[in-house]
């Protein structure tokens, strides 16, 4: 099977739900804890859900968290460019022989023998016939066609089945079903456009970059790291987001990251310690991207590496030059790769 797919489990009473996610670093301040209502509100009508953000917002944390908290078994499957609908709904496994001997008289002896193949309900069959959760991570990168047995799932609650399958024409979906999609508008690699038939059978809710604070209370809780330390690196990824000197966005993972290195090293946040400048450079150099001009490149680690000193260290903000957010072309030769700008910002430059 091309999806990457993880066992369904059986979800623990809200209480003890609740207590697991702190446990595991989810936080549920109030701004995520109006969210997951809402999401559980759509559900419990039967209406699912799909949640749209770019990476590194929370999609999957949270679609994760409401399915714990409705105290239903969920199944979680990745969408993938190759699934298609035996993936999810079943395929034919086997082959299965029947032989019956008849030697009633002892001088006859009468054998029959049937081969029939066999029939394997995959995720969302199961997950239709016994009403569990089924959380469909990143599904816009699988292609329409296999997607398209959703349809009767949420507007008939039918699912029907393969011609093949010789089990029945169609299963009635259980009431407790409930369908929690994730997709990222702004990845386009790999990804398929939404049907609108699809689309208009769900509700479907935009996030984004959490707030400061809750990025903070976060990274917190996932890294471990001193509420100082936390706020200042948080403070630092968000101000470089907000720049738009990058190819890719910075997202609060990178927080995370940072935060989780900082305490297992026992490191102080500072500048002078040039190891911080290439963890800094390890996390974050691939984002800055060079904007189809090595003069950008050179100027987005510029000011990355002096925007850290700023909020490590209390240098001066740097200006950044407008000319690296929107890239121009390029006549000049290629100058030198900035990417030592970074790893060098513990230098005193």
């Amino acid at each position: 099977m091309n999806a990457v797919i993880e066992a369904t489990t059986q979800a623990a009473p809200i209480a003890a739900s609740q207590a697991a996610d702190r446990k595991s670093g989810f936080v549920e301040n109030p701004t995520i804890r109006d969210l997951a209502k809402r999401i559980r509100t759509y559900l419990q009508a039967g209406i699912a859900v799909h949640l749209r953000g770019p990476a590194g917002c929370g999609k999957t944390s949270i679609a994760l968290h409401v399915a714990s908290s409705i105290r239903r078994p969920h199944v979680l499957v990745v969408g993938d460019k190759n699934m298609t609908t035996a993936d999810l709904v079943g395929t034919k496994s086997g082959y299965q022989t029947k032989r019956v001997v008849d030697n009633f008289v002892n001088s006859v002896t009468k054998v029959e023998e049937n081969v029939s193949q066999g029939w394997q309900d995959h995720r969302l069959t199961t997950a239709c016939k016994e009403g569990y959760t089924f959380i469909y991570d990143e599904f816009n990168r699988s292609p329409a066609s296999a997607n398209n047995v959703f349809l009767s799932i949420l507007e008939e609650r039918i699912l029907v089945m393969p011609s093949h399958a010789k089990t029945e024409e169609y299963i009635k979906v259980d009431p407790r079903f409930s369908l929690i999609l994730t997709s990222n508008p702004t990845e386009y690699a790999g990804t398929h456009t939404v049907q609108d038939a699809l689309a208009d059978r769900m509700i479907t809710i935009n996030l984004d970059h959490n707030d400061r604070t809750t990025e903070i209370d976060i990274t917190a809780a996932r890294s471990g790291a001193e509420p100082d330390i936390v706020e200042r690196i948080v403070d630092f990824v968000r101000a470089y987001r907000e720049t738009g000197a990058y190819d890719q966005a910075p997202s609060m993972r990178a927080s995370i990251m940072i935060a989780k290195i900082v305490r297992a090293g026992g490191l102080e946040l500072t500048m002078d310690n040039p190891l911080l400048g290439q963890i800094c450079a390890d996390v974050l150099e691939a984002k800055c991207g060079s904007g189809g001009d090595p003069r950008i490149r050179a100027s987005r680690h510029e000011f990355l590496a002096a925007l850290a000193r700023h909020h490590f260290d209390g240098a001066p903000p740097p200006v950044l030059d407008p000319g690296s957010v929107t890239a121009p072309p390029s006549a000049d030769p290629a100058v030198p790769g900035a990417g030592a700008a970074l790893a060098a910002i513990g230098d005193g430059q």
